[in-house]
């Protein structure tokens, strides 16, 4: 009997902290109101875009006006987090889990291998679809494509247009992954139908016009899930990665390092895509109810695979790394439904948080045991800023790394975050950028009036009860510029030992707690909390892919090879337009 009672009482320790969580969750969600229009929501997502380099952050080596505008007028994300590789990053977004439950949370799924995201998962768009609005993305989607039933319009979105895959050149739209014997392939579609018009268009240029062209179409007649999914800035094929406009680039001559140069072009065109998605909604009268938000799916790559040269200062680590620099991100949020705008949003934020988020901010009820969610319904905080002290601050989990193939471990508990093991064998641990501070934009002179000259500040305005004021933005940009202080420094080999940082007084990870007595109630409780995370992890879903999947055997396209048998003569895909031209 003694025993029974003491299994009862373990059973119970272990679970209490996720039944109260729950608990709260529930009536988190249970707080959507029934009643009132649902509101256009347009999620436009950066790929690999550095934290810093979004100039709200402080930097003035280029500006991005349209970007901090939305922020200065709706509310700058301050503590925003995602997965540091884009496909569990998207795989959180569009399910609102983790992604150790949902098989994705080892690297992404390359072009090549033969798998996809779970269908047996609901996802963002479905939910969306079913509660009436026109669902529709214009980019990426990097979800798989291996069948028909990996992609985006049968997992939920009623149109696509864009890429399946992780990333393509910004004029051919072709793509060859940094595997050995695999062609390059041809991968741009409109639904399931390869599209071969403005081959040569730059891409954002291309995805901008698509969505402004769905917007207007749309034109308020039916609620909008609009997902802008950019290629910006992520690297394009090894033999030309960085591609801008050539007169986007000679806007920043100033930039003596040509690639810094020309990502800082691309920057700028993603930044003016902003500026035409609020300028559009206007035209469109529905920006009077729409949900804007700017996100970056991960840290910015600084160097190494695909590298663009971005910059996470003064965050430590990039992309595919266990630290801030990989998985705090940069993001912004606008609303006419939001109270107190003009402001920063401090409480910690999820990327999977979007989907109980969203549908509680368009009145759609969630059933959370049925979808297994990990994210948090923040829309009661982020429209009523009242609703912070609701938040379950102290205790916030965020399992941002736990990968048992490499090894390694990033989970946070409110302020505390623990790190056991690392990628890359630790050689992008560090802090691998720094803050350019001769070669500065000359409209840094007057950051205020570029700001406010700026496209979205130019119409956004308009729903403003007060006019920015220099004073105000000053202090917002101060408070959104992360300062790692000169407290005392105790570095952590992630590789062979465990740390511990404080990350709310020591963001840039820089002092190491775990081997201090006065932690160690704090490490064991991480640990325990790990070891429970790792006992409802998925097996991760990546496969091997094979040579008879390669473009070079299917037309020299990337296609749904698992359903389309591997023609027996081989293709020379390096060829211009190769696919287009076999099927004019």
């Amino acid at each position: 009997m003694l025993w029974l009672i003491l299994k009862c009482l373990l059973g119970y320790a272990l679970i209490s902290f996720d039944v109260i969580i729950n608990n709260h969750l529930a009536a988190a969600d249970a707080t959507v109101e029934q009643d009132g229009e649902k509101p256009h929501i347009i999620f436009i997502l950066a790929d690999d875009l550095g934290f810093d380099d979004i100039s709200f952050h402080g930097s003035q080596e280029f500006l991005t006006p349209n970007i901090d505008a939305l922020g200065y007028h709706g509310k700058i994300l301050e503590h925003l987090y995602a997965p540091a590789i884009c496909t569990p990053s998207r795989g959180a977004l569009m399910t609102g889990r983790y992604p150790i439950h949902t098989g994705t949370q080892h690297f992404v799924i390359s072009n090549e291998e033969p798998w996809g995201l779970p269908t047996n998962i609901t996802m963002l768009p479905e939910i969306f679809q079913k509660a009436g609005y026109s669902t529709n993305l214009v980019g990426k989607w990097h979800l798989g494509f291996a069948k028909r039933e990996f992609t985006p319009t049968h997992r939920g979105f009623d149109y696509h247009y864009g890429y399946w895959g992780g990333f393509v050149d910004y004029y051919q739209r072709r793509s060859l992954m940094p595997v050995p014997g695999y062609s390059m392939g041809y991968d741009f579609r409109r639904n399931m139908e390869l599209e071969c018009a403005e081959r040569g268009t730059y891409a954002t240029e291309l995805f901008t016009r698509e969505a402004e062209r769905i917007i207007l179409a749309n034109n308020n007649t039916k609620p909008l899930l609009l997902v802008l999914s950019h290629l910006a800035v992520h690297a394009g094929n090894s033999d030309d990665p960085l591609q801008a406009p050539e007169e986007e680039i000679a806007k920043f001559q100033y930039i003596k390092d040509p690639n810094r140069r020309t990502y800082a072009a691309m920057v700028s065109r993603l930044d003016q895509s902003v500026g035409r998605i609020i300028h559009t909604l206007e035209k469109a009268n529905m920006l009077k109810n729409s949900i804007v938000i700017f996100h970056s799916d991960n840290g910015g790559p600084s160097v190494g695979l695909f590298a663009n040269s971005a910059s996470n200062f003064p965050l430590r680590g990039q992309k595919n790394t266990p630290w801030e620099g990989g998985v705090r991100v940069a993001g912004a949020i606008w609303s006419p439904l939001m109270r107190e705008r003009a402001s920063l949003f401090h409480p910690t934020m999820y990327i999977g948080d979007w989907l109980p988020t969203l549908a509680a901010a368009a009145s759609i009820p969630l059933n959370r045991s049925a979808l297994r969610l990990d994210g948090i319904n923040l829309w009661p905080a982020l429209s009523d800023a009242s609703s912070n002290h609701s938040l379950p601050k102290k205790n916030r989990e965020i399992v941002h790394f736990l990968d048992d193939i490499w090894n390694v471990v990033a989970f946070q508990q409110g302020d505390w975050k623990y790190v056991k093991g690392t990628t890359s064998a630790g050689r992008l641990d560090n802090l691998l950028t720094y803050r350019e501070l001769v070669d500065t934009d000359p409209r840094s002179l007057d950051y205020f009036a570029a700001v406010e000259n700026s496209t979205t500040s130019q119409v956004l305005r308009k729903y403003d009860e007060s006019q920015l004021q220099r004073e105000h933005v000053e202090q917002l940009r101060n408070e959104a510029t992360i300062r790692c202080g000169t407290g005392v420094q105790r570095s952590c080999n992630a590789l062979i030992e465990e740390c511990l940082y404080n990350v709310a007084v020591d963001p840039c990870e820089r002092n190491n707690l775990a081997a201090s007595r006065d932690y160690s109630d704090v490490l064991a409780r991480m640990r325990r909390r790990v070891r429970q995370h790792r006992r409802t992890a998925w097996p991760p879903g990546n496969q091997k892919g094979y040579f008879e999947y390669s473009p070079s055997h299917h037309r020299c396209a990337w296609t749904n090879f698992l359903e389309e048998s591997a023609s027996e003569e081989s293709f020379d895909c390096g060829l211009y337009g190769m696919p287009c031209e076999l099927d004019s």
